[in-house]
């Protein structure tokens, strides 16, 4: 019957009926089609994760701004990932067990007022302090992103939720030209008062588009945490997506953690130049479609080793082109390309392994992704600090290379993905 209901809601684009026996998971009469839905959860991930993203053109000014050295500036993007992390793994398993849409509606708010604080508070102390709040609250894009799938029907699901994450792409890879932009005019604060705003905007805009969805009943807090480990345990095809794509962030991260600091030193970029350099990376965000139809059509097991050939191609490039700003533009889409396709290919596995633990998969898996991004982005501005941007390319390479094998490992252990 849920089937029959989700393929009504693509088709007719203009609201479906539920019946009775799945009035808990979505609203009997949602105001809104499915596409308009789509484009709503496509959005607010987008807004929702650009948080984790800001502050990394703008490095050198905070560092100038808190008096602080660039390896304890870059400290603030670690803190953020790793407050994020903390959530997913505390805070999105109750994606399964209460209400998604006031769940993300009343966490949006908390991220308003992390965003305000980390605007106005005099300490670089406090500013990693709200920078870690600000993590754990803009978990609400991996909340919707679930909901995606929830909605799509299972044949369609990858070009559903590869949707969605473009939208959360964009997200990640505008972020930074916005913020460089915004610094350059108006001082580096005035983004963090502009988010929390649009925060409670998003919040109130949501309330009002999202259908309601409630997970079956009769599950605790602590048995949901539990089965997060025991699907960590059991099902080997969640680990080796969730390992390859940690090992994909981090070298995602360094780069883009170190990219300011290079373009600033070695070419004299300013500010807004950063910003303006950062909108090639936009050009990832293609690949999250792409992905996604092309696991629908059953070749994902090979398209995820593409990504990560290609991620290694990325990395030779930053390397050799240290000196070339046209180089490193070139190596920064092939990067973005890479790291996002693999992603919407992974989650797409995932999320075919049950439909009641989705969030809790999804716990699994961005946990270990944003732990390896956190990684990635503390070693990244060690490395840069000390040994410069050549370091930088080698570790992410490096990285790559490792990803690759535990492909090799799954594709001899005969994981062909879904």
């Amino acid at each position: 019957m849920l089937e029959t209901v989700r393929t009504a809601a693509v088709r007719g684009g203009r609201g479906f009926m539920v019946s009775e026996e799945i009035r808990d998971r979505v609203s009997a009469q949602p105001r809104f089609g499915l596409k308009v839905v789509t484009w709503a959860l496509a959005i607010a991930c987008g807004l929702t994760v650009a948080n984790l993203y800001y502050a990394q053109p703008l490095l050198e000014v905070i560092a100038d701004s808190f008096h602080v050295t660039r390896g304890a500036a870059g400290v603030v993007v670690t803190a953020t990932q790793l407050g994020y992390a903390l959530a997913l793994a505390l805070v999105l398993p109750l994606g399964d067990l209460l209400e998604n849409r006031t769940l993300a509606c009343r966490t949006l708010v908390g991220t308003s007022l992390a965003l305000g604080a980390a605007a106005f508070v005099p300490d670089f102390g406090l500013f990693l302090a709200a920078s870690v709040l600000i993590g754990v609250t803009s978990v609400v894009a991996q909340i919707l992103v679930p909901f995606a799938a929830h909605l799509a029907p299972p044949d369609q699901r990858g070009r559903f939720v590869g949707q969605v994450m473009s939208g959360l792409l964009l997200g990640i890879l505008l972020a930074r030209t916005l913020s460089s932009l915004v610094a350059a005019a108006f001082g580096w604060q005035t983004i963090y008062v502009i988010s929390a705003v649009l925060m409670l905007l998003l919040s109130a805009a949501l309330r009002v588009v999202l259908p309601r969805r409630r997970p079956t009943r009769g599950v605790t807090y602590g048995a949901l945490l539990k089965s997060v480990v025991h699907l960590l345990r059991t099902e080997p095809v969640l680990r080796h997506r969730a390992l390859v794509q940690a090992l994909q962030f981090a070298a995602f991260s360094s780069f883009w953690t170190s990219i300011a600091y290079q373009l600033i030193s070695q070419f004299g970029l300013s500010q807004a130049q950063v910003g303006i350099f950062a909108l090639v990376g936009a050009a990832g965000a293609a690949a999250a479609p792409l992905a996604g139809r092309l696991g629908d059509r059953g070749h994902g097991h090979l398209g995820r080793f593409g990504a990560i050939l290609v991620g290694v191609l990325s990395m030779v490039l930053a390397g050799f082109g240290s000196s070339s700003v046209v180089l490193l533009a070139i190596a920064a889409v092939l990067l973005d390309l890479a790291v996002q396709g693999h992603q919407v290919l992974g989650q797409r596995d995932i999320y075919a392994l049950g439909d009641e633990v989705r969030a809790r998969l999804n716990t699994v898996y961005m946990t270990t992704i944003f732990i390896g991004g956190a990684i990635g982005s503390a070693v990244s501005g060690l490395l840069y600090q000390h040994v410069g941007w050549v370091g930088v390319s080698i570790f992410g390479g490096l990285l790559f290379v490792a990803s690759a094998a535990v492909w090799t490992f799954g594709h001899v252990r005969g994981d062909r993905g879904r």
